[in-house]
């Protein structure tokens, strides 16, 4: 079969492929949330341990993303999306049968793992599956999956939760990840990139750095800022990142170049997305709980009611892809970013521990619609940003970002809520919540900012024509 044909023939395989493997990693986020209370009741365990089965999927996620991505542009990135994609669909049954707390953290982490080679890759699979005049409708509708995962994950966790049995947010995954592994092998065709060897220290240092933000930024809330623990991992991680962008400037092939931040539309979708997962993360970890615990609805009940939100991205993705090819992708998530900061400070204004669903709703919406408009072009100005060649490290960085972003924002509004409310009333968690949602719309509108700051799309198209040529990738098709 030649590349044409590939090409022509599995652009649809390539999205359900990426998409629903996209999904499953996004929704582990924030999937287990809802069900802590039931998983205490079976297993055991003190805070600290249910914690903990939340950040050690974070952790090893986040800060593996960008050896992952190098790991598919070095032995092949259809190859390193099916090994990622099966240890992340075992992972996930041990998640499910584990006997004990400590057995499922430690499941969690081989699942964070397992997604942090899957993720990024699945970007670069599309793309390379995908004509370009097309890309946009592609990217919208990965987009709109993804952010639906994200959005979703304490409605799909709590229902499960409810009606069956906790089990069942992992056991979820096992029939997808067993279904996708043999279509993978079938209908995507296999690329690599440049071929170089892989960056040994850049990889330690990075990840050993992000390890140690994102530990600390994890821990802080509930250790305490000042800890001993915390500050180690802040400081530490900072000077390992200070150290790997010091020793990227000088290496042959670092993993990450930082010649790549030069571009203005890089370095801008990437500061955009980074915000962007702060305040949206922090949003949903609190309004999750505020509809559950302060309005009293049923988990599943909750996530009905925020469909508005978390189901936009289904509506409204597409037509964003669509809008982004035909006027560049700047303006829409800039106008996404800044609609989602406005639904947020506008939940801000109008919760009350009484308030009626209808004087929510028009929040919800706007949320919903800015969510949507900025997954699928900020997708297509990660991957157009950089050479055909780096669009896996590209995509790997981009994730990561997101990844410690939305550690950064639970933590952030995390400890703005506990400084200035609390659990004991529904009010006191009104309390806590407005000025954290205040923050989150600020931090998301700054993201619009920086988004503004992104090249044009006609400059960015000159600057990708005077670009050095690519190497010769070695690309077969199945």
């Amino acid at each position: 079969m030649s590349q044409q044909t590939a090409h022509r023939g599995g652009a649809a395989w390539a999205l359900v492929i990426t998409s629903v493997a996209g999904f499953m990693a996004a929704l582990d986020n924030l999937v287990v949330t809802t069900a802590l209370p039931s998983i205490r009741e079976d297993l055991g365990g003190g805070l600290h341990d249910l914690e903990w089965t939340v950040s050690a999927y974070t952790l090893t996620f986040a800060v593996l993303l960008m050896f992952g991505a190098a790991l598919g542009d070095r032995f092949g990135r259809r190859r390193l999306f099916i090994v990622g994609l099966a240890i992340f669909t075992g992972a996930s049954a041990a998640a499910a049968m584990a006997p004990g707390i400590d057995s499922l953290i430690a499941a969690r982490a081989v699942q964070g793992a397992g997604a942090a080679v899957m993720m990024p890759l699945t970007l670069t699979l599309l793309t390379a599956a995908v004509p370009v005049a097309k890309r946009g409708m592609a990217y919208g509708i990965w987009g709109a999956v993804n952010g639906l995962a994200v959005a979703s994950g304490p409605l799909v966790g709590g229902t499960l939760t409810e009606h069956i049995s906790w089990q069942w947010i992992f056991w979820l995954n096992v029939p997808l990840g067993l279904a996708l592994l043999p279509l993978a092998r079938l209908r995507l065709a296999e690329s690599h990139g440049t071929g170089a060897p892989l960056d040994v220290p850049g990889t330690l240092l990075a990840s050993g750095g992000l390890f140690g933000i994102v530990y600390g930024l994890v821990r802080g809330p509930a250790d305490g800022w000042t800890s001993s623990l915390v500050l180690t991992g802040l400081f530490a991680g900072g000077a390992l990142l200070v150290g790997f962008i010091l020793y990227s400037t000088r290496a042959k092939n670092p993993m990450l170049p930082m010649r790549l931040f030069r571009s203005r539309a890089f370095s801008g979708i990437n500061a955009a997305s980074l915000l962007m997962f702060l305040g949206m993360f922090g949003s949903i970890f609190l309004l999750s709980q505020y509809m559950q615990g302060v309005l009293g609805y049923s988990p599943t009940e909750a996530g009905l009611r925020m469909l508005p939100w978390t189901g936009m991205p289904m509506l409204v993705a597409p037509i964003a892809g669509i809008l982004a090819d035909r006027i560049g992708g700047r303006p829409v998530v800039a106008a996404g970013l800044f609609l989602q900061a406005l639904g947020l400070g506008y939940m801000a204004v109008v919760a009350t521990a009484d308030a009626s669903y209808a004087s929510q709703l028009p929040a919800l919406i706007v949320s919903g619609v800015g969510m949507a408009l900025f997954f699928a072009p900020a997708s297509h100005l990660v991957m157009s940003s950089v050479r055909p060649w780096e669009q896996g490290i590209a995509s790997g960085a981009n994730n990561a970002l997101r990844e410690v972003g939305g550690a950064l924002g639970i933590a952030v509004m995390g400890s703005i809520f506990a400084a200035q409310g609390g659990y004991e009333t529904g009010q006191t968690f009104v309390d806590g919540m407005r000025p954290a949602l205040v923050t989150g719309s600020a931090v998301v509108a700054l993201a619009g900012v920086a988004a503004l700051l992104i090249p044009t799309r006609r400059r960015t198209e000159r600057q990708a024509e005077a670009a050095e040529p690519a190497p010769v990738l070695e690309t077969a098709a199945h």
